[in-house]
């Protein structure tokens, strides 16, 4: 089974309508289930976006992006400068 991916503004949609229906009394499996998703990715989505609106969850996945590339930009230095100062001590 392949995975769905949902934009931000989808995710919230769900939350909100899930946050609803939870409020009038229904019961979190059948509402998942009938939107569609697992109970699992409910409450992570719940713990993510919670009080979130829509234009600040897009916010926040621009800068969980931005935040990947730097973090593979430094490992990429930190590895060069390792492999150039273990070739100036002559160990290679």
């Amino acid at each position: 089974m392949s995975r769905k991916r949902y934009t931000a503004e989808q995710i919230l949609g769900m939350v909100r309508e899930a946050e609803v229906r939870l409020s009038q009394g229904e019961k979190i499996g059948l509402i998942c289930k009938s939107l569609g998703i697992s109970e699992q990715s409910y409450y992570r989505w719940r713990k993510e976006y919670g009080g979130l609106k829509s234009d600040q969850a897009k916010r926040l996945k621009d800068l969980e992006k931005e935040n990947a590339r730097l973090r593979k930009a430094v490992s990429d230095l930190t590895l060069d400068k390792m492999i150039l100062n273990e070739a100036l001590s002559g160990n290679y």
